[in-house]
């Protein structure tokens, strides 16, 4: 299975999403702290990155664009509670796979993990 990167600023999302792909057999390491993420793809290959857009210090796709200088193969699928066009042509422009809406719904967020890393 999978080595997912899960990052968000809210506890409760990356609880959810870490319970979610868990059960689906992947190994997830999850942060609040965009740098504490970052750190820990240095350390080790991430398969898929799972990023809100909206964090604290940085947005998720500036998180992206470290994350591709790190493992350029590493794909993502960007989180949103505020879609739109633009961020969602933004993202894969930028080289995210998919994004989701929140708030996270479990079928959709596991279809798309599957599909994400079976293009890989």
């Amino acid at each position: 299975m999978a080595k997912i990167l899960v990052v968000d600023d809210v506890q409760d999302a990356v609880n959810l999403i870490r319970r979610i792909l868990e059960k689906k057999g992947h190994q997830v390491f999850a942060f609040t702290e965009e740098e504490d993420a970052l750190n820990h793809a240095r350390s080790e290959e991430m398969d898929l990155a799972v990023l809100d857009i909206k964090l604290k210090k940085m947005s998720g796709i500036e998180v992206l664009e470290e994350l591709k200088k790190i493992t350029p193969s590493i794909r993502a699928i960007m989180l949103t509670g505020y879609p739109t066009m633009e961020t969602a042509q933004e993202s894969l422009k930028l080289g995210a796979n998919e994004y989701c809406v929140k708030p996270i719904d479990k079928e959709e967020l596991e279809e798309k993990v599957a599909k994400v890393l079976a293009e890989g």
